[in-house]
């Protein structure tokens, strides 16, 4: 018999047929049950190689309505199939009226959603706050809005944001921006946000022109306010000039609030009154009811009433201007201080002034000592004792001995950081320019003489790590800058802070301790210090540092032969020439000048030179070159400088006060020096050529050769 091998047998393709025509039945009906189908399994016997006929199980599947469904070559389908592996091309469809619907079979797109940053919800937040204030007024709610909101380091946008929005509106509105400015400064948003914010103003002072026509004039006069009251420091107002250019409109801006506003007699009262009326009170009127029932309390000392006064002013996000005004009234009349404790001991006891607007107002009186003071000498030690009585009873939290140190730590630390920033940059320019009057006139604007010792000290530290050229110019610089801004005592503290820091500097600069003596003993040479400055300078030094040995070096080369030859020599080659030569050139053209006696070509001379801050040399050789030879033509000579303007009173006071400070040496050599000296001080009184404080007392030392 011929081998059926890899072939059904009859009785399975009986069997096949069957369940063919069965499953053609159940199919026209989508709920009919798979499991009427035979239960039969379909065996091919194969004798383990492909069949070559019929169905191989490999391509049969049985779809979901019970059809056996051969199936394409690779899985790619066949009705009722998935179709092939990765195979998302084909036209799907999903009939949304089957029975077995199942929405998740739906095809899905994805939808980019924007994800809204931080920044981006706090302004949409901040408009809302701010017209909500507008409509209602109160500012308690709007503090208590932006404190909610959070995201401090963005406070500079609401307040740049609430200004804008009251620009283009009535004078409600402005009088109230600035009266909830007033009551968020410090408590809600500090006072570097309330600067940075007037300064994002400034920078869009062009867009907000376009729709707003004065948007200048009503900056400026935002700006004033914001000064008269003291949310912003009116050396704001330079620190801005110096930002914008000449020609633009923030520039305007700020001229106009200086000159317009501030600088106009009354000013305060007339910024405030400005806009006043429009709200439901002004700081202005809130000033002086606190000022008038603070003084009718020291006259009744009725605390009760006084209390009952403060409650009914009815701002109590503005009780910190009672506690400040009342710690005044304190200092300036001495025996109001007992009745001024004792009320804001009881607003406090009561609730009626909060703890934090009670320290916000003894903060606010520590900011401004410096100012009080120079009507009320005692200030400061008033407010030094006030202090912790406050604390001790109770009344002022203890943590503002803390808070209020370092927060004024923190300002100041601020302010000689800005500062030093500027000097350096003042420094660079010189260094490049080696314009001396354009660095006195940035020294001046900067309006800082208690930072000098600073200025000296970034000067050297600069100057030493560069070449001889720029060592030159910082002591030529020096001595320039002696007398006409710098005191004898910013010299000398300068020079101690460079010598407590010379370890410091030495790590940076090898030769630091030996550059350091150059200039210490270039200062004597130049007269800028005298011998008894260094003893000074060591004595306020630690015994055996390294800033020690550097004035025992310099006290070495100033007693060296030819010491004053060889330290105004010790640079030379860049500018080091210049000091010297300038000595031979004056003592030369005072020599023409005594024998020809032509006034303008003296004149003409000293011009020449080109070294207006160092004419105070023409007048000192002047008065010896007229004490030898007897002849007063030099007075002649100085008048004539002086007229012309030459010759400024500064160089003047300084050129008479080195022959001053010199006279015990003069008189060695010429006699009747001291007599002579008098006389010409008296002349030059007489015509104007010296400053009023200038005295004729001799110093009793002398620096080393300071008569050359």
């Amino acid at each position: 018999m011929a081998s059926n091998e890899g072939f059904l047998t009859e009785e399975q393709r009986e069997l096949l047929k069957i369940a063919s025509q069965n499953a053609d039945i159940l199919s026209s009906s989508p709920k009919s049950p798979t499991s009427l189908l035979p239960e039969h399994q379909i065996k091919v016997c194969t004798g383990g190689k492909a069949p070559t006929v019929g169905f191989a199980v490999r391509h049969v599947r049985r779809s979901h309505s019970g059809k056996l469904i051969r199936v394409k070559k690779d899985g790619g389908g066949g009705k009722g199939t998935w179709g092939k592996l990765l195979d998302t091309d084909g036209d799907s469809h999903v009939d949304r009226n089957d029975p077995n619907y199942d929405s998740g079979e739906e095809p899905y797109q994805l939808v980019g959603a924007t994800i809204t940053a931080p920044f981006d919800e706090f302004k949409k937040a901040v408009v809302s706050i701010i017209e909500e204030y507008y409509n209602t007024g109160e500012v308690e709610v709007a503090a208590s809005d932006l404190r909610d909101l959070g995201s401090f380091e963005y406070h500079h946008y609401f307040v740049k944001r609430l200004v804008s929005m009251a620009m283009d509106r009535h004078d409600k509105e402005k009088e109230m921006a600035s009266v909830l400015l007033s009551a968020l400064y410090a408590d809600v948003i500090s006072s570097d946000q309330i600067s940075q914010g007037f300064i994002m103003l400034l920078e869009s002072v062009d867009d907000l022109a376009l729709d707003i026509l004065d948007a200048v004039d009503v900056l400026a006069l935002f700006i004033a306010r914001a000064v008269v009251d003291d949310i912003l420091p009116p050396a704001f107002l330079t620190r801005a000039m110096k930002k914008f250019p000449e020609s633009s409109k923030a520039l305007q801006v700020v001229q106009t609030a200086e000159k317009s506003y501030l600088s106009a007699p009354h000013h305060a009262e007339l910024v405030e009154r400005r806009w006043g009326g429009t709200t439901h009170v002004t700081v202005e009127e809130v000033k002086k009811k606190i000022a008038d029932l603070l003084r009718e309390y020291v006259e009744s000392g009725d605390t009760a009433e006084a209390c009952r006064c403060i409650r009914e002013l009815g701002v109590s996000f503005y009780h910190h201007e009672v506690v400040k005004r009342a710690l005044i009234v304190a200092m300036e009349i001495r025996s109001a201080e007992p009745l001024v404790l004792k009320l804001l001991k009881e607003a406090a006891d009561e609730g009626l002034i909060s703890s934090s607007q009670m320290s916000k107002g003894f903060l606010r009186l520590a900011e401004s000592l410096d100012d009080l003071s120079l009507d009320i000498p005692t200030a400061k030690s008033m407010f030094e004792e006030m202090v912790p009585v406050a604390i001790a009873e109770g009344w002022l939290d203890a943590s503002f001995q803390k808070m209020s140190e370092g927060e004024l730590r923190e300002v100041d630390d601020e302010k000689v950081r800005r500062y030093k920033e500027e000097a350096v940059t003042i420094i660079h320019e010189y260094f490049l320019s080696d314009d001396i009057p354009e660095l006195i006139r940035s020294l001046e604007d900067l309006a800082a003489p208690e930072f000098n010792p600073i200025f000296l000290k970034k000067l050297i530290t600069l100057a030493m790590d560069r070449k001889n050229r720029e060592k030159e110019m910082a002591s030529v610089l020096l001595s320039s800058l002696y007398t006409e801004i710098f005191s004898p005592d910013d010299i000398v503290n300068g020079f101690v802070m460079l010598l407590e820091s010379a370890e410091d500097t030495a790590l940076d600069i090898l030769d630091a301790s030996n550059e350091l003596a150059l200039f210490l003993a270039r200062a004597v040479i130049d007269d800028i210090l005298v011998p008894l400055n260094l003893e000074e300078i060591s004595s306020k030094l630690p015994p055996n540092c390294t800033g020690t040995e550097t004035v025992q070096m310099a006290r070495s080369l100033l007693s060296a032969r030819h010491a004053g030859e060889r330290i105004l020599r010790c640079w030379g080659g860049g500018t080091g020439w210049a000091v010297e030569d300038a000595k031979d050139k004056i003592i030369k053209l005072l020599e023409e000048y005594e024998a020809g006696g032509v006034v303008s070509e003296a004149c003409q001379c000293i011009r020449d030179i080109g070294m207006p801050f160092f004419n105070h040399e023409v007048v000192k050789k002047a008065l010896i070159m007229a004490m030898e030879k007897k002849n007063d033509r030099m007075l002649g000579l100085l008048q004539e400088c002086f007229g012309e303007g030459l010759i400024t009173i500064n160089q003047m006071t300084k050129g008479f006060a080195r022959i001053r400070d010199g006279l015990d040496d003069l008189a060695l050599d010429i006699p009747d020096a001291e007599e002579k000296f008098r006389f010409y001080v008296e002349h030059a009184k007489r015509n104007g050529w010296l400053l009023s404080s200038f005295a004729t007392g001799t110093a009793g030392t002398t620096a080393v050769a300071a008569i050359a």
